[in-house]
């Protein structure tokens, strides 16, 4: 009887056993232990009653002065830099955990626990390098910390969960592991930019101050140093072109009226206009001679008839100037009516003149 009793109470322990490993197998197949799964999938949901009317007495006008949305987002910014365990609470142990046949869930980690295992992370620089899984930069996107100090970026190890169907890291294949929400690869990127931002401002400060050196020390080098020169004259010489007036013919109509004015005050100086002598018009002839002067300067035809043999028809007087210069009777005549004055000035030589007329 003794023996018929162990062996039932055997029988019973093995059943109670199988019984209890047969529920922790169904547990641990179900998704619902997962850390980045969302419990609420696989619940099922009452839908009913989910729209109720709603009485218009009972509503009231709110008056939306924007203190609450700044609150808000002061909160939100507080959070986003703000570390957390990200896994739920821990399930209540199967029969079989219980019992002692399956290993209990660790417990939940401590705050010092973390603060090791974040800083063994630091040390391996798994935040500097790309997130395993996707092979990108973790930028401002969310982290996870798991337990065996390994990185990921928080949608990747979702992903991975839901593919494998189990907990299992991605690099050490560590079962059951926690997670923990950090924020070093967000800091480390805005470090990062701060850094290159720096850095191409300082390289456009030293550029530019580089320019203006280069455009006031003259280098060193003899071909270069002549080049600097030649384009520092360059620019003296547009700047004083820039200043100049073009219009030559106002220039020059300035200049004649000037001179005019000029000898027109020292005549009046002088007072009356002295004639001049026989003996004077003769040297004057005797030079105008010497410069042997054929043609008349205003038409550019010959002074004489002997001169050219298609001119014997016609016998222009010819006038002496007491320039030594001498002019056709008629275009001189022509020139005095359309010059400005009172006294005429010689086109040659622009002197105020006395003229006596000479036969061909």
């Amino acid at each position: 009887a003794i023996c018929h009793k162990g062996l039932a109470s055997e029988r019973e322990g093995i059943a109670v056993s199988a019984v209890a490993l047969q529920d922790h197998i169904i547990h641990s197949h179900e998704l619902q232990d997962l850390s980045l799964a969302d419990p609420f999938k696989s619940r099922s949901r009452h839908n009913l009653n989910i729209y109720r009317c709603v009485k218009k007495e009972m509503v009231k006008a709110v008056v939306d002065t924007g203190l609450q949305r700044m609150s808000t987002h002061r909160k939100n910014k507080e959070d986003d830099e703000k570390e957390y365990v990200l896994d739920p609470s821990p399930p209540r142990l199967t029969l079989a955990q219980k019992l002692g046949l399956v290993e209990p869930p660790s417990l939940p980690l401590t705050a010092e626990e973390w603060a090791k295992i974040k800083q063994r992370s630091i040390q391996h620089g798994d935040s500097i390098q790309p997130c395993a899984i996707c092979k990108e930069e973790f930028a401002l996107q969310p982290q996870v910390l798991l337990s065996c100090s390994h990185v990921f970026h928080k949608a990747c190890l979702k992903a991975f969960e839901k593919f494998t169907g189990k907990k299992s890291c991605p690099m050490c294949r560590k079962k059951q592991y926690q997670t923990r929400v950090i924020h070093d690869g967000a800091r480390l990127y805005k470090i990062k930019c701060a850094i290159r931002i720096q850095a191409s401002w300082r390289g456009y400060v030293v550029r530019k101050w580089y320019k203006d050196l280069r455009k006031t020390v003259p280098p060193k080098d003899s071909k270069l140093r002549k080049q600097f020169f030649e384009e520092k004259v360059q620019q003296i010489n547009n700047r004083l072109l820039s200043t100049y007036d073009i219009d030559l013919d106002d220039f020059l109509s300035k200049i004649d009226s000037s001179i005019a004015v000029c000898r027109g005050a020292f005549q009046q100086l002088e007072g009356e206009e002295i004639l001049l002598s026989e003996n004077d018009w003769e040297k004057i002839q005797m030079q105008a001679f010497r410069q042997e002067i054929v043609d008349c300067p205003i038409c550019i035809m010959p002074l004489s008839p002997t001169a050219h043999p298609a001119c014997k028809l016609f016998s222009p007087q010819t006038v002496l100037l007491s320039c030594s210069h001498l002019f056709h009777h008629t275009c001189l005549e022509a020139f005095e009516e359309f010059s400005l004055g009172l006294q005429h000035i010689c086109p040659l030589c622009r002197s105020y003149y006395q003229k006596k007329v000479l036969k061909c």
